[in-house]
């Protein structure tokens, strides 16, 4: 349960939800009793954690979420709360164990579940954009509209996926001289067996496979009317 910022409507909160099997819910607007807990959460922190912090001793922003984790883990999980009768937080929080839901199989690929999801068009030459760099992805992919997989904390290009999250190729940064090199190929498309004209059969079609022996049994039509001399 979240409130209704911009952080937490933005669209890849939702993607790394869904993918964690997470049920996103949004607090009411202009109802603050609807998320009592969390106004209290902000109010401690002022008052016990900023209150108290030295900002000559920080270097930067891990060193700050170093020393956020260190007062959650060793003071306020550890006191006791009036809005718990009488418990800690750690205590409350290892009652409801049992019903803890695992991760399972995605633990193994938990970091991945957090990379960022773009969607990009893949244009003519068989690149994305991404911050002002191209990026090579599989050919055959010119003209998709794919979801572009970005690690948010190095900033790293990982690959390219479709809407349902599976891996359609790697994206690896232009090379510009080989790419005007590279291989176009274009996506196989169907061709109808036998293809005809509003006249009657294609000819050129039906000359071309039989001469390669793509259809041998393939008979080319002559009309009755029509002479050597004619066809010369």
């Amino acid at each position: 349960m979240v409130d209704n910022g911009p952080a937490y409507r933005a669209k890849t909160l939702q993607g790394i939800c869904a993918r964690l099997g997470i049920h996103l819910i949004y607090c009411r607007p202009y109802a603050p009793e609807g998320k009592g807990k969390l106004e209290r959460w902000h109010r401690t922190v002022r008052d016990q954690f900023l209150s108290e912090l030295e900002p000559t001793c920080i270097h930067d922003l891990a060193d700050l979420n170093a020393r956020l984790w260190a007062w959650v883990e060793k003071i306020y999980h550890r006191r006791i709360h009036s809005g718990l009768q009488g418990q800690t937080p750690l205590q409350r929080y290892q009652q409801d164990l049992v019903r803890i839901r695992t991760l399972g199989q995605r633990a193994v690929r938990l970091d991945a579940l957090f990379y960022h999801r773009l969607s990009r068009k893949v244009r003519k030459d068989g690149t994305v954009a991404y911050q002002g760099q191209r990026f090579e992805v599989p050919y055959e992919l010119v003209g998709q509209s794919v979801q572009l997989v970005v690690d948010p904390h190095t900033g790293q290009v990982i690959s390219v996926e479709n809407n349902q999250g599976e891996t359609l190729g790697e994206a690896t940064p232009l090379d510009v001289l080989a790419n005007t090199h590279r291989r176009r190929r274009k996506p196989a498309t169907p061709v109808e067996e036998h293809q005809t004209t509003p006249q009657g059969p294609n000819l050129v079609e039906m000359a071309y496979r039989q001469y390669h022996a793509i259809d041998d049994d393939l008979a080319i039509p002559v009309h009755p009317t029509q002479t050597e001399n004619e066809e010369l």
